[in-house]
């Protein structure tokens, strides 16, 4: 279980208040931050962006409201408002404070190298702070068994892949031999039909010429007979 940083602000930056009690960017602070301990995040949000009205670069005010958003489950927002304190606040134990938070939001969307940096960078302005210590060392991990994962993973589809290929192959080769046997097939098919052809053909000749034959001899056999009946008696 990752830590975030809860802790709230109180600005040092003094406005004055005016003869009519003019309420101050301290006095919102203060305000958000009393609604903030008692779980009202809304209304504590809403007295943190009066606070960024009356001053736009105090990073107090950004470092409450992300919290305030964070805890409604705002993380883009809450985002928005760590990342632009970050970049004003000179403080390193505020700033280290920022980029725990912003190391907790990339941590939960499962962005593990950038969580893993922002938790470097909060060491390097604080580096006694144990609960960024902790984050790190579990975020690190997280990122190992997130790699592991996705490398057996990406050997699961490759495994896949090379299946689907040899099954692929497979049915290309049983396509590729049925059709060739098809071919075969066809092409004894017409062997068989030419040979026949050709035997008819020879049948119908040799029957023909056995007509011619017949036809011939009975033509000679007449020619003989007649030829006895035309013999001159002398």
């Amino acid at each position: 279980m990752m830590l975030y940083k809860g802790c709230l602000i109180v600005g040092m930056l003094m406005v004055s208040a005016t003869a009519f009690g003019q309420k101050t960017v301290r006095d919102y602070l203060r305000s958000g931050n009393k609604l903030y301990k008692d779980s009202t995040f809304v209304k504590a949000e809403v007295d943190y962006r009066k606070a960024l009205e009356l001053d736009p670069k105090s990073t107090d005010a950004m470092y409450n409201l992300g919290n305030a958003l964070l805890m409604q489950q705002k993380a883009k927002d809450a985002m928005e408002q760590f990342e632009a304190a970050s970049k004003v606040e000179k403080d390193k134990k505020k700033l280290s404070q920022i980029y725990h938070n912003i190391g907790v939001i990339l941590q939960s969307s499962k962005q593990y190298p950038q969580c893993i940096e922002a938790y470097k960078k909060a060491l390097r302005n604080n580096p006694a702070d144990d609960e960024t210590r902790y984050n790190l060392a579990l975020a690190q991990k997280m990122l190992k068994d997130q790699q592991q994962n996705q490398d057996q993973n990406k050997q699961k589809e490759q495994k896949q892949d090379k299946k689907d290929d040899d099954k692929q192959q497979k049915n290309k080769e049983q396509q590729d031999q049925k059709k060739k046997d098809q071919q075969n097939q066809n092409q004894q098919q017409q062997q068989n039909q030419n040979q026949m052809s050709k035997q008819n053909a020879e049948q119908l000749l040799k029957a023909a010429m056995q007509d011619e034959k017949n036809v011939q001899d009975k033509v000679k056999k007449g020619v003989r007979i007649q030829g006895r009946k035309l013999e001159k008696d002398w």
